[in-house]
């Protein structure tokens, strides 16, 4: 049974996430090439603009904000599940080859593929998924023993081995390629937000709205999975059952994502981290925070990143690995 205070401080962390989230929309809605002064956005906002205000806000600033949101939220629930099942704080979609196996599957889709435009949005995040558990589904099998189980430094090991391996493949599906296609790609591969429309939220959506319920639902076999094998088995946990279901999970979150966001690295990696810091590691506490801490950080990295330099910016993956791979030695020093 969880501590009324412990969740008093929840409930009050959570709130003000929220907020923080708001003004940062709020920020990244004025902010950009084209100029929308911070006055004129609540009347664009409902229906009291120019033609160019609304433009700016509704076809450009909003779509780019709500993609970024739910894919940071949808890359940090994939980090927090990995961390646990695998019983490693250095999981990460991005780290492990996750994200590396969804962009191979996109690169083979979108080179080779004929391409209907109206389909290809929705289709990607399936696509990214097949090609993703299918990579993931190698490195789980390369990292398990049949007498120890999941061997957690083992798994992290195999997956960024798997990840280089990945990424030399994509460069040569790329090599061949025609030229705008192997700017999309490359784009791609640095982590440049490209699905910046509606459609793309419709498609990222629906996944969310399927597996974050189902995640928040097994925060008790969460926890006990995060506990050595035999006692989660002596309270009557079916491990390997339970950790497939939730590792296709972490999968299909982190591979959604990124088929829309580019390979974005280490958001699943710090924002679990800085939710247990703040709330403790249980799962019913931290997920909630992590969720709203991973749409945050992708949202800032990418209203900084834009800003930098104008017009293209630098892409949110790049301005992510500044803060993330030097928040990952930190973590590989320590443990």
């Amino acid at each position: 049974m969880m501590h009324p205070a412990m969740i008093r401080r929840q409930r009050w962390m959570t709130v003000s996430l929220f907020l923080l989230i708001l003004l940062t929309i709020f920020v990244s809605a004025g902010l950009g090439y084209s100029s929308l002064s911070y006055d004129r956005l609540l009347p664009t906002l409902f229906g009291q603009g120019t033609f160019k205000e609304e433009f700016a806000l509704f076809s450009v600033r909003l779509p780019r904000i709500f993609v970024t949101l739910l894919a940071g939220m949808a890359l940090a629930l994939s980090g927090a599940i990995l961390q646990t099942i695998t019983r490693n704080d250095l999981a990460d979609p991005g780290i492990i080859g996750i994200n590396s196996g969804a962009g191979v599957g996109m690169a083979l889709f979108y080179l080779y593929f004929p391409i209907h435009a109206g389909l290809f949005v929705y289709m990607l995040p399936f696509v990214s998924f097949i090609s993703a558990f299918a990579a993931a589904s190698l490195i789980y099998l390369f990292s398990y023993q049949k007498h120890t189980g999941l061997q957690p430094i083992r798994f992290v090991l195999t997956g960024v081995g798997f990840s280089m391996a990945l990424s030399g493949v994509m460069i040569v599906l790329i090599s061949s390629a025609e030229r705008t296609k192997v700017e999309f790609i490359a784009k791609w591969l640095a982590g440049n937000i490209w699905g910046t429309d509606w459609p793309f939220i419709w498609a990222l959506l629906p996944w969310l709205i399927f597996l974050v319920p189902f995640v928040l639902y097994k925060c008790r076999t969460l926890n006990l999975l995060g506990m050595n094998e035999p006692a989660a088995i002596g309270v009557g946990v079916a491990v390997s059952k339970e950790r497939m279901q939730l590792f296709a999970a972490a999968v299909a979150l982190a591979a959604s994502a990124v088929s829309i966001t580019g390979g974005i690295a280490f958001v699943g990696l710090m924002a679990p981290h800085m939710a247990k810091a703040l709330i403790g590691p249980r799962s019913q506490m931290h997920l909630p925070l992590a969720l709203l801490l991973g749409g945050w950080l992708l949202l800032i990295a990418d209203t900084i990143g834009r800003n930098l330099l104008e017009p293209d910016g630098i892409p949110a993956g790049i301005m992510v690995a500044l803060l993330g791979a030097p928040y990952f030695i930190y973590l590989l020093l320590r443990k």
